[in-house]
């Protein structure tokens, strides 16, 4: 069981990575292929919202099948085969497939582990594993910042995928040999292990627009808008972007391990979850009311943003308490869904918002600060229906 989760945390390690890493490479991309900063905007839409699609059907598989088969076969085909195609791009198009393969193999990896943690470990402990999982698993959020933009410079963009798709298929190969399943549950006499139990709970929606908006700040700006904001800003090169970036993923990494042991710290998991989101609004509106006030503000502001915007392992803890043993798996991938899905949606939309902000002859944080704004009010409400949801313990 050791050998498997720290094999699931190496897959979940790739999977940051994945989703972090064109930001960095946005410049060479640029050059090299055409890919602009909005079609890479596409390319990270499109990763998020196959990953949310694929919850879904990785949910039934994690029921039915167990997460060592499920998490193993995704990440070598679509893992490993997508960064071929990456690899190989001649265009945006090579991209945008290269990431729909690369976000249907990292879809199971950290649904795995919360299966595991949630049926074989104690309840009351959950958000403190999926904290450590998320934080040690961010390090790929490290690896994609400051020493891709060094490994990009020195052995190309190409070659650097190339390393990592044979690493992705050494990493599922591991997941197959060393991850056990955990003994099938048998459901209740009147459970059926249906999605649409989950549905009829009402619980469940009052946390749900939350679930999907708790993130997608903090990815966006990581995954995306760092990048082209800090250049267009500030002027900086890729080195730059890295360092900023390597900041916020630290601020992030730090944010995971603190906020999974605060609901028994405080006893409570919806005030700590409110309370933390609720000053990543303040830290989005003031890099929006102040964008270009100097280059230390904002990359303080960004990793506070990533910092604040880390909840997401505390709010599936829970959602996780409302859960039936025999719907765990697709229990914890429908709140996957709204997690992941509101990141791929805000994905696709960030792209044509700043084009619509972006007017000629505007200053360059104009169309910037319209987009953080955008981000703070969509959160914000979030956090009004999140309001009315009850606490969950144990």
């Amino acid at each position: 069981m050791r050998l498997g989760i720290l094999f699931l945390v190496v897959g979940y390690v790739l999977s940051q990575f994945y989703r972090a890493c064109l930001a960095v490479m946005t410049p060479v991309l640029d050059a090299e292929i055409g890919a602009t900063a909005q079609d890479l905007a596409l390319s990270n839409g499109l990763w998020f919202l196959i990953f949310a699609a694929m919850q879904i059907p990785v949910g039934w598989a994690l029921d039915e099948i167990g997460p060592r088969r499920t998490a193993s076969l995704l990440l070598a085909i679509g893992g490993a085969g997508g960064a071929a195609v990456f690899a190989l791009a001649q265009g945006p198009g090579w991209v945008h497939a290269a990431m729909l393969l690369i976000g249907v193999g990292c879809s199971p990896v950290l649904m795995a582990s919360y299966y595991i943690f949630a049926r074989s470990f104690p309840p009351a402990v959950f958000g403190t594993l999926a904290g450590a999982m998320i934080g040690f698993g961010s390090l790929g959020n490290l690896a994609g910042s400051l020493p891709l933009a060094w490994a990009v410079e020195v052995f190309g963009w190409r070659e650097s995928l190339w390393v990592l798709a044979g690493v992705t298929l050494v990493v599922a190969a591991a997941l197959f040999l060393f991850v056990k399943d955990p003994e099938k549950a048998v459901p209740s006499a009147d459970g059926r292990g249906s999605l649409f139990d989950l549905l009829k709970m009402p619980a469940l929606w009052l946390i749900l627009p939350l679930m999907a908006a708790n993130y997608f700040p903090a990815a966006g700006l990581r995954g995306l808008w760092a990048g082209p904001f800090f250049s267009d800003v500030f002027g900086m090169d890729a080195t730059g972007i890295g360092q900023v970036t390597l900041l916020m993923g630290a601020a992030m990494i730090i944010g995971n391990f603190a906020y999974g042991p605060l609901d028994r710290l405080f006893g409570t998991r919806k005030w700590v979850v409110f309370v933390g989101n609720a000053l990543g609004v303040v830290c989005l509106v003031a890099l929006a009311m102040f964008p270009g006030s100097s280059i230390v503000t904002a990359a303080v502001l960004v990793a506070l943003i990533g910092l604040f915007g880390s909840s997401f392992p505390l709010m599936m803890a829970h959602g996780r308490a409302l859960f039936p043993p025999h719907l765990m798996g697709r229990g914890v991938t429908f709140l996957n869904l709204f997690g992941i899905g509101g990141v791929g949606l805000m994905q696709l939309l960030s792209g044509p918002l700043f084009n619509h902000f972006n007017e000629p002859g505007a200053p360059a944080e104009a169309a910037y600060s319209a987009l953080f704004l955008v981000f703070a009010a969509i959160l914000s409400l979030s956090l009004v229906v999140y309001l009315f949801s009850s606490d969950t313990k144990g």
